[in-house]
Parts: C-alpha cells; structure tokens; sequence
C-alpha cells in the first residue's frame, strides 16, 4: 500500500509498450491487454488486465482502477500447442512444418545478403535394421542421439529438423561458397556416427546425406530444394552411404528436359503423330523390287516433320520404346495389306531395337501383332536388328533370331561392320541378310580402306550363303562399283528416297535401273 505499481513489472514489456499504454489512457481514459507481471514473492504471471482512469468533478484524473485475471496456465497451455505444431516430440527438433518457416526465412536472408544457403537431407543408414532387432524403444532413443549430437555440432543461426521417420534436415546459413559448408557436413557424419548405449545395447549407425544449394540459375521454391537434396541423397546411398552428395543442376535440367521429352513423344503415340516412310530395297542388276525399309518419322505439330534421329534416341533406353516398336510393327503390317488389296506385293523390313528385342516375352508378342493380320504371310515382315544389340546377348539372340525364322521372319543384321564383326557370330546367328553401312558405301570410291571392307563383308556373305545389301547408294558410280564387287542389292537416295505409303505403288511401276547397272558385269 502507497507503493507505485511498477515494483511489480516484470521486466518482459519494452517501453515503447508502456509508452502506448499511458497514451491509450490520456486519450480514451482505459486501456485493455495482455500483460506480464510480478508477484509478492517475485514469481512473474501473465495477466489480462484492464485500466481505467477515475476524474474527479473538474474532469482531472485523481487515480487508477486495475482489474486484471490470471491467465499464465492459458499462456502455458498456447506454448504447449505452439511447440507440438512446431516441434518433434521425440527429439524437441523442429518438425516439418516449423522447417518450412525456416526454410522460407533464410531463403529471403540469402536474397537480402547475397549468401549461400545450404539445403542438407540426412537420412540414417541401418536404423531399421537395429530398430527390428533391439525393439521401438531402443529405436526412439537411436533417433535421439544422433539428432542431439548432429544440433551441438551446427552453428547457431542454422536450423536441423526432423521429418519424419529416420530423416533430417539441415538448414545452413549465411554460407560463403559451396566449399565453405563442407566441414560441417563432415561432423554431421562424424555426428551421425558415434556410438550410443542404450541400456545394455551398444548400437550405430551412419548417416546419408544429400545437399543442395540456394541460389541457383533459375527460380526455386522451398519444396524443390528439398526434393532436389533428396535426390541427391539417394546418389549417396547408391555410392555406398556414409557420405554426402551434392545435387546436380545440370544433370538435373537435363533429366526433367529428357522427361518431358519422353511425355511429349507418348502424347505423340497417342495422338497418331507419328506415321512411317517407305524406303524401297532393289536388286540393281536387274530391276526389281525386293521390299521396302519402314523408317519412322513425326508430324510434330510446330516443329513439321521430324526424321527418327531427332526423337528415337530420347525413347531408346525406356519402356516407351517397346510401344513405339510395336507400333511400327503393326502399322506396317497393316499397310502390307493395304498394298496387297491394290495388287502390290510388298514385303517390309522393320527395325527392331536392343531394348524390344531383349524383352523375355518379344517372340510371343510378335506372334499377337501377326496374328492381328492374318492376311499378311510372315515371310513378307522382315526384321533388322544392328550388329551392336545382337552382340549385347549373343545367347539370347541366337535363340529369338531361330524362332523367328521357325516362324517364317527373317532377320537381317543392319550397320554390319559398325560393331565388333566377327565370324563367331556370323556363324552363330541365323541372319538371311547383310546390311553394310551407308557410311562404308558413301566413302568407297574416294577411300580404299572402305572399299576393302565392302570387299571384305560380300566375300562374309557369300562364304556363309547369305545375302548382302548395300545402304547409302547415292550416285550411279556406288552402284556401278557394288555391281563389280558382286553386291547386287542396295538402297539410297540414288535409287529413291524414303516416301510416303500411298507414292511407293506410282513409284514402282515406273522405276527402271540405270543402263549402266544393267549391262554391269561382276
């Protein structure tokens, strides 16, 4: 009694805040609001509280009436549910939703400072394993320990959270360059990796981790570092763990770029894009016409007609490119019955790729899409396959290749010469044709070791009773020169360009060989 009330400030509000408070009561006569003061015995409390200043008859204030009620247990309990919306149970470590927070802070200090922010995903190797072996409990406390030792080795200013499971992050600031957050990750590791005794279990593990780094060349959000530090993270499992790996931007661009490419090419399967181009296959001795080479090609929309080396490359190591190989098989066959309704008997040699022909299943599904067209005999679908994918798996090759010809479709080997010839497999695979490659057959007039190898493959063939075909005949002196060496079978842009379906029947009936390859002697 008689004292001034401030005795029993409690030292939390600043001045400005009292400033604001004796302003409300000059202006409006009260004021109401949180407070935190002391009591007698010098415990601080939260209070609400409300004052109201008393005016005498001339209407000057004389004193002040206080009202207030306790609410430090309602204060206590709002910071209970802040800290478990904001923080792990187990390990007290901000959770998933406070890192977000986090995350978005530093990112907007490394913006206003021009620093490097350092994104680190951790996951700890061989905590399954321990956890199935020794039980939950000793499982909680191998998260606790490690989370413990790896939050004493971080600076200050950086932030390490736990999401979920065994996984961590690591937020690290104001970082100079990518090499100035290596010592610490270094004892994040070293961190991880103690070992702890948990009762009378002496466990330990190791960590894995990923980093990415904030800025990089194009836009970011949160989110996507944390996926790309995950990715990067998966690399350091697969390099053998207890180890950081950095992300990769280029890489990464590339991927997505590849991706995209992949889901456009799909969209194009879907969207009947892509069509196929016939190539016809001669006997240039005598004129006729032996077949035609399917070579695909794309409509594309903006880009106009695109040819195969503009997209198949994108496909060749996916399952897309089994469908898209399926695709050509079946469209050709169907336009072989087409021909054959307009009394043009064409057979048709289809490419075939390493990644359809080494499908287990690849004779069964070839016997489904010929079954589809029982019109067409199977002697009239030829198949290439290039020297380099027959030799990835001689074995299984072999054995399609014999199926195939039980069957009454004939293989071809394509770009002979290209991969590894040899006799072995020239023996082992029962192959009706030889295509040599048009990059032997351009240059064989002005390069003498490209003309003795042409010399070499026709005397291959003949010497194993096959068949040989030249690609790549541009001019009447390629042909005129295979016709010597004994190769009367050839295609190229000096016979005919690849075409459309319905311009291969015009194209036929009026094509005659040159004069000089039919008076040619071999």
């Amino acid at each position: 009694l008689g004292k001034n009330p401030r005795l029993l400030s409690s030292g939390r509000q600043t001045e400005a805040f009292y400033m604001a408070l004796w302003r409300d009561l000059r202006e409006k006569g009260h004021w109401y609001g949180e407070i935190w003061n002391r009591r007698k015995n010098g415990e601080v409390y939260a209070e609400m509280q409300t004052i109201t200043t008393v005016h005498n008859a001339l209407g000057l204030p004389t004193h002040y009436v206080s009202l207030f009620s306790d609410i430090t247990v309602y204060k206590a309990h709002q910071s209970q549910l802040e800290h478990l919306a904001h923080y792990d149970l187990l390990t007290g470590l901000p959770n998933r939703a406070l890192l977000s927070d986090r995350l978005h802070q530093s990112i907007a200090q490394a913006q206003r400072r021009g620093s490097l922010l350092g994104v680190a995903y951790i996951d700890l190797d061989g905590f399954k394993s321990v956890n199935d072996r020794h039980g939950h409990e000793v499982g909680d406390q191998l998260l606790v320990d490690p989370a413990h030792r790896m939050k004493q080795v971080m600076r200050d200013g950086d932030t390490l959270a736990r999401i979920g499971g065994d996984e961590f992050v690591a937020v690290l600031s104001d970082l100079a360059n990518e090499a100035d957050c290596l010592p610490m990750l270094e004892r994040l590791l070293a961190a991880a990796r103690q070992p702890s005794t948990i009762g009378t279990a002496a466990v330990q593990v190791s960590a894995s981790m990923g980093v990415t780094f904030y800025p990089q060349h194009g836009a970011v959000e949160p989110d996507q570092l944390l996926r790309q530090a995950y990715q990067a993270l998966y690399q350091a499992k697969l390099a053998g763990k207890n180890r950081h790996h950095v992300f990769d931007e280029v890489r990464d661009r590339s991927l997505r770029s590849h991706h995209e490419s992949l889901d456009r090419i799909r969209l194009a399967l879907t969207n009947k894009e892509l069509l196929l181009y016939y190539q016809p296959k001669v006997n240039m001795r005598s004129g006729k016409v032996l077949g035609a080479e399917a070579l695909i090609r794309w409509q594309h929309p903006q880009k106009g007609l695109l040819g195969p080396a503009d997209f198949l490359p994108v496909i060749e190591d996916d399952m897309l490119a089994i469908a898209v190989g399926e695709w050509v098989l079946d469209t050709a066959l169907s336009q072989i019955e087409r021909w054959q309704a307009h009394g043009l008997d064409m057979p048709v040699s289809v490419n075939v790729g390493a990644h359809q022909l080494q499908q287990t299943d690849f004779v069964a599904r070839l016997k489904a899409i010929l079954a589809r067209h029982p019109k067409v005999l199977p002697s009239q679908l030829k198949l290439e396959v290039l020297e380099t994918s027959a030799l990835q798996d001689m074995g299984y090759a072999s054995q399609v290749i014999e199926q195939c010809h039980r069957m009454g479709v004939a293989f071809a080997l394509d770009d002979f010469g290209t991969g590894y010839s040899s006799l072995t497999y020239l023996k082992r695979l029962r192959v009706a044709l030889l295509k040599i490659d048009q990059s032997f057959v351009r240059d064989m007039l002005d390069d003498p070791d490209d003309l003795s190898i042409l010399k070499g493959v026709i005397g291959l063939a003949e010497a194993f009773h096959q068949e040989v075909i030249a690609e790549g005949v541009e001019t009447v002196h390629h042909g005129t020169m295979l016709l010597a060496l004994g190769c009367d079978l050839a295609q190229g842009f000096g016979i005919a360009r690849p075409m459309p379906a319905d311009q291969l029947p015009d194209w036929v009936a009026s094509w005659r060989p040159y004069p000089a390859w039919s008076q040619a002697s071999a």
